[in-house]
């Protein structure tokens, strides 16, 4: 299945998905004759910009699915309204996003909704103090600001922008230094450009490299940044 905007989604989860998200009421994705996006229409509440959850969704849908949708297939529509989550009489297999997993209960682990979302991502530069990178995140109603320095350079502020993504991840959820952004790589594919990510994840004398990469469309630092949220969305997914 191709990433690309107008490839066929999984509606359903799609939509399951975006409902998750700060302020959205409802949520609906128009299809085309041959099961394509054609648009999404949202209705949120007025805690949040428009362009914050425009963003918020396309993050989420990177992160979580795999999927590029072009902001511009995006509507949002404020309702004075509170949101106001109705709790399901059951899952049903498309709502599980993540495979499910045994438990150290012996039970079943199931899909819960992601809890990190980018918000923001800016960079200063001074011929003094050089470059600095910050992102900040958002996971529930706090944000969290990581914040990266080193020299100027097109290279260099693609991994300032990964590495300030970790320091703000490590904030978040507790782990700092737990993170560390192993190499950031510029590549080309189907007449795009593509930023990928490795960061690894240490647990004692143990780690593990996760990747991931986002499409460049505007900002290359902002890339950067969701390419860090798709590698370890698992990873904060599963973090207890």
């Amino acid at each position: 299945m191709n990433n690309i905007a107008g490839s066929v989604l999984p509606i359903k989860r799609a939509e399951e998905l975006i409902l998750t998200l700060p302020g959205v009421v409802s949520a609906k994705i128009i299809e085309s004759d041959s099961g394509a996006v054609e648009q999404i229409h949202v209705l949120t509440t007025a805690e949040l910009t428009p362009k914050q959850v425009v963003r918020n969704i396309e993050s989420a849908l990177m992160a979580h699915l795999a999927m590029r949708i072009d902001h511009r297939k995006i509507s949002v529509a404020i309702t004075s309204e509170p949101k106001v989550r109705p709790t399901p009489a059951r899952p049903t297999p498309a709502s599980q996003f993540i495979a499910p997993g045994p438990t150290p209960e012996g039970g079943v682990r199931r899909y819960t909704a992601r809890r990190l979302y980018f918000e923001d991502v800016e960079v200063r530069g001074s011929r003094s103090k050089g470059v600095s990178c910050r992102v900040t995140l958002r996971k529930g109603e706090e944000s969290f600001i990581g914040e990266a320095h080193g020299i100027e350079g097109d290279r260099s502020r693609l991994d300032l922008a990964a590495r300030a993504t970790v320091f703000a991840i490590g904030s978040a959820e507790g782990r700092e230094g737990q993170l560390a952004v192993e190499g950031v790589k510029v590549m080309e594919a189907f007449d795009r450009e593509y930023v990928f990510v490795g960061v690894t994840v240490r647990s004692g004398r143990d780690s593990q490299l996760l990747v991931g990469n986002c499409e460049i469309k505007g900002s290359a630092e902002t890339a950067s940044a969701l390419a860090v949220l798709a590698a370890t969305n698992r990873w904060v997914d599963s973090v207890e």
